[in-house]
């Protein structure tokens, strides 16, 4: 008999290690899991803070900080929902949440935040987060694509200086790219490690859309006119400008930056977080400027896909998950996250902190850019993992490398694309 009770309580207590939080045995105290992909660690820092100060001042609810990583972030959460151990707070990016929310591994949070979150972050921040009829994430942090410059050679060379207020044109940027090269040296360094992402967010700008939704809710692709304009740009100062060096397609940003700093290229188009690296690593006396990404017949229109806080849907502790979130995200607090990471926040109370809109590295650029933020192309595709990595990635490789030209391209990322997502949408 006492070895099928130790046989049972075994069980039980392994059962309990599955959920993603729990109460302390005999004190009715909840214990929640926040997972964090915070990195850098000013950033870090901020989150460990205001875990501690929501521990000193909820005795009942305990947050546990769990530090993840953006790099192995989709698989490993998906090997932690299927395996019912997922944290009760996930910290994600919310182009990487359709899947997770179509498949059921995600709290709908329509009837769980406070109508005071709910109405200071807008509706086009909320669309990001928003599939079917439900609420996956809330997204709190984004940053817009923008151009880090040289300032005293574009000083020195006489061109037009770009504002939020009257930016380059994509012909316009070709052109000064041009000017500004030569003698081995380049006008526009691309780093496009992951060239999907950036095409498809920038292609904004010029009306480019590429996933269209039927009336029968379903998705395809279209290669059109306005999706054509950013990558033949890009293509053409790669491949017959030499305004762009073809060495760094395949480049992380931070790859780019030492030969930045020793004046190989006059700007690189990167994300606005990129100024605290240009901050810690650039060489005294170095003088930069953020400039606005060029602007199509939409503006300066840009996807951009939040980073976001969900719930796991087998969480046992969904309201105390809530209210941990709303707590993270009040105004001053999403100030002191926007900060750390060195983004802008979604929130519009945040936004219009004055420690947000200071010329001093640049912030004041930066929020003027984010009225025009838009939800990336493929925020709500379903399947649009698999097309970006089988079909997408490598086409638009190819074609920037000049391997294939835009006939290609297109034919790729619309029949082979649509075989991709048709798999999803049956």
């Amino acid at each position: 008999m006492r070895t099928r009770w130790t046989v049972l309580l075994v069980l039980t207590l392994l059962l309990a290690g599955c959920t993603g939080g729990g109460s302390d045995s005999g004190t009715g105290r909840v214990t929640l899991r926040f997972q964090s992909l915070a990195w850098q660690e000013e950033s870090v820092e901020i989150n460990k803070e205001l875990v501690r100060e929501w521990n000193a001042s909820h005795p009942d609810v305990k947050v546990e900080y769990v530090q993840g990583s953006w790099d192995s972030v989709h698989d490993q959460l998906l090997t932690s929902f299927e395996g019912g151990e997922a944290p009760d707070v996930i910290h994600d990016a919310s182009d990487d949440l359709a899947d997770f929310a179509y498949g059921g591994y995600l709290a709908d949070l329509t009837d769980l935040l406070p109508e005071r979150l709910r109405a200071d972050i807008p509706q086009r921040s909320w669309e990001t987060a928003t599939f079917g009829d439900g609420i996956y994430g809330v997204p709190f942090l984004q940053e817009p694509r923008v151009l880090i410059a040289n300032a005293t050679w574009l000083k020195e060379a006489g061109v037009r200086i770009p504002t939020p207020q009257r930016p380059w044109s994509w012909a316009e940027f070709r052109e000064i790219t041009e000017q500004l090269s030569g003698d081995g040296r380049y006008g526009v360094a691309w780093p496009l490690k992951d060239p999907v992402s950036a095409t498809l967010n920038l292609s904004l700008s010029a009306g480019g859309q590429l996933f269209h939704r039927g009336a029968d809710g379903k998705v395809t692709v279209r290669f059109e006119a306005g999706d054509e304009i950013v990558p033949r740009t890009v293509h053409d100062q790669v491949g017959k400008d030499g305004s762009a060096p073809a060495s760094l397609l395949g480049s992380g940003g931070s790859d780019t930056l030492p030969g930045f700093f020793a004046g190989r290229y006059a700007m690189v188009p990167l994300g606005f977080s990129y100024r605290q690296q240009i901050v810690q690593q650039a060489p005294e006396g170095f003088d930069w400027q953020v400039l606005p990404a060029p602007a199509g017949t939409d503006g300066l229109t840009q996807g951009v896909s939040p980073q976001t806080l969900s719930i796991a849907e087998d969480s046992p502790h969904r309201e105390e998950a809530a209210a941990f979130i709303d707590f993270l995200l009040r105004p001053s607090n999403m100030v002191r996250l926007a900060l750390g990471d060195w983004m802008l926040p979604t929130g519009t109370r945040a936004l219009a902190d004055p420690a947000l809109h200071t010329p001093k590295d640049d912030w004041a650029t930066g929020t003027a850019l984010a009225a025009h933020l838009r939800p990336a192309p493929a925020q709500s595709v379903r399947g649009y993992p698999e097309w970006k990595d089988k079909v997408a990635t490598p086409a638009f490789q190819e074609y920037y490398s000049g391997a294939i030209g835009l006939g290609e391209l297109r034919e790729r990322l619309e029949e082979d694309g649509n075989l991709v997502l048709a798999r999803y949408q049956r």
